[in-house]
């Protein structure tokens, strides 16, 4: 485990505990300077998160896959997808954490606590990918390129030459087939964590004077 990826998780626990117990840890709100630095801390958190997922989901991912060589993007995204979940994923812990002290859950309104909901919800989508899908996803990645290079294959733009090899190839359709369902796994989390980003930006939204 990085130190990035142990700076997110000590980054979590310390939501947690705002999350539970925000007087033990923050003592009492002290006034509006806290409150409105807490705020900020919850915009800029939430805003990052939202935009990394939405660039590294819908519109840089895409781009890659349809123009770098597959093994050439493949190395590219396991270097980047480690830090993508560390970066959102501690962003969401702070989400969670200043959210949870402007509304503590034992006076939240019922939408207050929702809300918190969807961001928890984030978090554990983010840190499941951060700690144990993409981890997965990396190793399988890294013996299929190894079946490709003896085939080889994995230097072309897509997956034609994967899936006209595979047909013949019992070794390379079984690795196919395993990395197929732990990659699913991660791009699920992935979407319902942007998901639940989705909906607290509609009670962002929602909050705003224009």
């Amino acid at each position: 485990m990085g130190w990035a990826t142990r700076f997110s998780v000590a980054v979590c626990f310390f939501a947690a505990g705002i999350l539970f117990a925000p007087e033990a840890l923050l003592g009492a709100r002290s006034g509006a300077g806290a409150v409105t630095a807490a705020k900020l801390a919850h915009l800029i958190s939430f805003a990052t998160s939202w935009g990394a997922a939405l660039w590294a989901t819908f519109i840089g991912g895409i781009i890659m896959f349809k123009n770098l060589p597959r093994h050439q993007f493949g190395n590219l995204q396991s270097k980047m997808f480690p830090a993508y979940f560390t970066l959102i994923s501690a962003c969401a812990a702070i989400s969670v954490a200043a959210f949870a002290y402007l509304h503590p859950w034992k006076t939240a309104s019922a939408v207050e606590r929702y809300q918190l909901g969807f961001l928890l919800s984030a978090l554990g989508c983010d840190l499941s990918n951060l700690l144990v899908f993409t981890p997965m996803t990396i190793e399988m990645m890294k013996k299929r390129h190894k079946i490709e290079r003896d085939l080889s294959i994995g230097e072309e733009v897509g997956w034609s030459k994967n899936q006209e090899v595979a047909k013949t190839n019992p070794t390379l359709a079984a690795m196919n087939k395993k990395f197929g369902m732990i990659h699913g796994l991660s791009s699920l989390a992935n979407i319902m964590s942007f998901g639940s980003l989705a909906m607290h930006s509609w009670y962002l939204a929602s909050k705003l004077e224009l």
